[in-house]
């Protein structure tokens, strides 16, 4: 998993808290000082909010989806499929 953050983003805490409690490794990629890769990953994405969680190359979304996925089908399971 690969997480895209910015500096005093409660939701990217909130995101990184979830994917540490399940146990899940993720890449953090902070995008406070590069506005290059932050419009990169806008234009990627289509999204103008972080945080942006993916999945090897899929899109899960933000940290409220991040949320529904657990709710739904557990984060592990996602892993694993």
């Amino acid at each position: 998993m690969t997480i895209y953050t910015t500096e005093r983003c409660s939701f990217c805490v909130a995101a990184k808290k979830l994917l540490d409690s399940k146990g899940i490794p993720f890449e953090e990629v902070n995008l406070s000082n590069n506005l290059e890769r932050l419009q990169a990953l806008k234009k990627r994405s289509g999204l103008q909010t972080v945080p942006q969680i993916f999945f090897d190359e899929e899109l899960i979304g933000g940290y409220q989806e991040l949320v529904a996925l657990e709710e739904k089908e557990g984060l592990l399971s996602k892993l694993h499929a």
